[in-house]
């Protein structure tokens, strides 16, 4: 047994345009872990038990979730930031706990790990509905092919698993947990103002700078939908990044009136920022979704059981508790996810 610890930045992640993470978040730098098997005993208590003679038991793998030999390895991968550090643990843990040995290889784009799924280099990764959907979309059909994304979860879900699976990948099932983009605007001008939804941003006729990804103007759920499905008056996109600090004391200030955010940054309330509700549907689905090889899978159903059992666990308060926890708190991601969970039954 080894003890061991991992040193992850805990910087907010969503600061960049998102073509490419669950739309194009520009993460840190690739990192690749081999995952240790994490035991229940403190560092103290490993001292003691390597003090001790061996006693002529099997010490070889009884410390797997199964009670017996390892499944086998598996890769996951998934792009480095807060959410997707955390979402790597939390998968690893409960497929360790099933009994495989995981190694974690976090990287910068979702066209890096999406080749080695493919390839079956990479055997599992936690993915967003419309995020996987869009990239594999314009994979097969080019970058100017018809949406097959929307805010339907059932309909994404059906035309985005028929897309993975000619792919060679195959999606689990979708926790409740979903991460969209969301817009944001101060708790003082939503109340001056009489706001609760995006409708009633645009109805009021106000004039409103926005800051968001760089690439928002044209994207049918930043600029172009805020003006052409809610009617808002946007006269400046400030390029700043999405979720980022920057962008929320640009709104904080006065500088801008909305700010593009997710829906599960757990640290808006702190910022003085309140969520405008998207009343007309205009963010597609972006529930959570394990991403598995399919030739992979095909002899490992011991991990799509224990993917879905996490997913059936998982919702968008949880997820963005954890945020928090790790962006706000500075808690590490491996020991928020084992606390979530322990919390929730599913390790054993």
């Amino acid at each position: 047994m080894m003890v061991w610890s991992r040193h992850r930045s805990s910087t907010h992640h969503r600061q960049t345009p998102r073509p490419q993470g669950r739309d194009g978040r520009d993460p840190m730098n690739s990192t690749t872990l081999r995952r240790a098997r994490r035991g229940a005993a403190s560092l103290a208590a490993v001292v003691a038990l390597i003090a001790l003679p061996a006693c002529g038991g099997d010490d070889g793998d009884s410390d797997n979730g199964s009670g017996g030999e390892s499944k086998g390895s598996l890769t996951l991968s998934g792009q480095n930031f807060t959410e997707m550090q955390i979402l790597a643990e939390l998968y690893t843990q409960v497929l360790e706990n099933e009994g495989y040995d995981v190694t974690q290889k976090l990287v910068d784009t979702r066209d890096i790990y999406m080749a080695q799924l493919t390839d079956n280099n990479v055997q599992v990764v936690p993915e967003y509905l419309s995020g996987i959907g869009d990239f594999l979309n314009k994979q097969a059909n080019g970058d100017t092919a018809e949406p097959v994304t929307s805010n339907n979860v059932e309909e994404t879900v059906a035309a985005v698993g028929a897309l993975a699976e000619t792919a060679g990948v195959t999606l689990l099932e979708p926790a409740e947990a979903t991460d969209q983009n969301a817009y944001a605007v101060t708790k003082d001008f939503a109340d001056e103002h009489s706001l609760s939804t995006l409708s009633d941003l645009g109805a009021s006729g106000l004039p409103v700078k926005l800051a968001a990804a760089p690439d928002c103007k044209d994207r049918q759920d930043c600029g172009k939908g805020l003006q052409e499905v809610y009617g808002i008056d946007l006269t400046e996109i400030l390029p700043l990044g999405f979720g980022s600090r920057e962008g929320k004391d640009a709104a904080t200030s006065g500088e801008v009136q909305l700010v593009q955010v997710a829906t599960t940054d757990g640290a808006l309330e702190d910022d003085g920022l309140v969520l405008l509700e998207d009343d007309k549907g205009l963010q597609p689905a972006q529930n959570l979704i394990p991403a598995v090889n399919t030739e992979w899978l095909a002899d490992n159903e011991d991990a799509a059981s224990a993917l879905n059992a996490l997913s059936a666990k998982l919702t968008t308060d949880k997820l963005a508790d954890m945020n928090v926890a790790v962006d706000v708190d500075r808690e590490k991601p491996t020991d928020v996810a084992q606390q979530f969970l322990e919390d929730e039954g599913l390790l054993g």
